[in-house]
């Protein structure tokens, strides 16, 4: 659920109470980062034109490339990258279907964002800006239409990219005729809720949960050893193994809090690489590494769970009864003058055709999200504007170009005036437990997951 934090309604007050109330501007570590911009290296493909280099950003310089074919067809894709860590370099990353865009006659362009660390609001300014300054970087006539598509935390971008509080609120506004978020944080608080939520159970199964919040990362990290000893009866990549007690438990929990049962679930839980993404993220503060300024967690009405019973367990009520809880800071995500939130919100106010996959399996971003996008997008009447499709894989972002292929045909064939296509429910417990969920889009079959029936 989204949480708005407002003194007033709370308390009722007159307007100058409500102005005494107010947080004051608070600075943030992410204030004091710097990052150096690289110009992209690469090389048009047969028949483009390229275009790359720096321009002002957000929060300093950023990179772009923008490749445009030679029978452009005047239709621009905007392509948001996902996380690319801490580092300094800042980086423009090519999409997945840059050929095939190219084929088809459609521009593309990327930029680096003008910061790392997971500053999805930097993603959506420079993003906006790059597709508002094509015509004067390229030479070109504005674009007849411009689309975006995004991965990971450049779901984040494209989802946030056309809600109407970033239309309203944005420095560089941009309009979008449809958004493709793939893999995608659809929900901004439920990503850093489930992190948090993870590492604080794996914890105090392991007999080591902290007593205070935050723990901080250090001292997480010395449990961590001891946790996964715990837990865990092989870390051996590529394919951990929980153990039958603690580590099914958690497994459980996990299942819960990701999305119920669905397949390649625990494909997923026991990928190695995404099981240390989401660990490495414990003991955290709750401003998502110094991008927001106050604590975003909060776990204190949180039921966990592992057991499927109508009520829980003795055991578990003793486990929640147990674990430290956390209250999140007052407006922790605040609105901003001139520009969208550090956090851009996702509500689901869209008003464009928006088409999403999600792999079922996915322990970094969990499917979870495309259930709290759909309710989102449903509350607010856009229900019609919403396609989802489940992709039966167990990792993060792991689709086969088919698929994203024809998520990509389908989607501009209904902008243009085609009928809405087909796509999952995503939230009905029954149909997502179906040994066969997610067969109706998925396009190749992926090791450790069973074969689709054949038609």
């Amino acid at each position: 659920m989204k949480r708005s934090m407002t003194a007033c309604l709370l308390a009722v007050l007159t307007l100058s109470a409500c102005t005494r109330t107010t947080l004051p501007t608070q600075s943030r570590p992410h204030d004091t980062r710097s990052f150096k911009a690289v110009t992209p290296t690469f090389t048009a493909l047969t028949g483009a034109s390229i275009y790359q280099g720096v321009m002002p950003g957000l929060h300093g310089d950023a990179a772009y490339a923008i490749e445009v074919p030679a029978t452009w067809n005047g239709q621009l894709i905007m392509y948001a990258h996902g996380y690319a860590g801490d580092g300094p370099d800042l980086k423009v990353q090519a999409p997945a279907l840059r050929a095939y865009w190219l084929s088809l006659g459609y521009a593309w362009a990327a930029s680096s964002y003008s910061a790392n660390y997971y500053d999805v609001q930097a993603g959506v300014e420079d993003t906006n800006a790059l597709a508002n300054a094509f015509p004067t970087l390229t030479g070109r006539a504005k674009p007849t239409k411009t689309l975006i598509m995004g991965v990971s935390m450049g779901g984040h971008v494209a989802g946030a990219a056309v809600e109407k509080e970033t239309a309203q609120t944005a420095k560089n506004r941009t309009t979008y005729a449809a958004a493709m978020p793939v893999c995608g944080v659809m929900d901004e608080d439920y990503e850093f809720q489930w992190l948090g939520d993870y590492t604080l159970a794996a914890a105090q199964l392991a007999g080591v949960g902290p007593k205070t919040f935050p723990q901080g990362s250090d001292t997480y990290r010395a449990l961590l050893p001891d946790i996964l000893g715990a837990l865990f009866t092989s870390t051996t990549d590529p394919l951990w193994q929980e153990n039958a007690t603690q580590g099914a438990k958690l497994r459980e929990i996990a299942r819960h809090l990701t999305g119920g049962p669905r397949p390649a679930f625990e494909l997923g839980f026991r990928a190695g690489y995404w099981q240390k993404a989401v660990l490495g993220t414990g003991g955290a503060d709750g401003t998502i590494t110094g991008i927001l300024p106050r604590n975003i967690y909060g776990n204190a009405t949180t039921t966990y769970r592992w057991t499927t019973g109508a009520t829980p367990t003795a055991a578990e009520t003793a486990f929640n009864a147990g674990l430290v809880r956390v209250t999140p800071a007052q407006d922790p995500n605040p609105t901003l003058t001139g520009k969208v939130r550090y956090l851009p919100r996702v509500n689901g106010e869209i008003s464009v055709p928006v088409l999403t996959l999600h792999t079922t399996g996915d322990f970094y971003v969990p499917f979870k999200h495309q259930q709290l996008y759909r309710a989102a997008v449903t509350a607010a009447g856009n229900g019609g504007r919403l396609v989802q499709r489940a992709i039966r894989a167990a990792g993060h972002c792991e689709f086969t170009d088919p698929e994203l292929v024809e998520g990509f045909n389908d989607l501009v064939k209904w902008e243009a005036g085609g009928a809405k296509p087909a796509g999952d429910d995503v939230t009905t417990p029954v149909v997502l437990a179906d040994p066969n969920y997610g067969c109706t889009f998925t396009r190749g079959t992926r090791p450790g997951v069973d074969a689709c029936p054949a038609n």
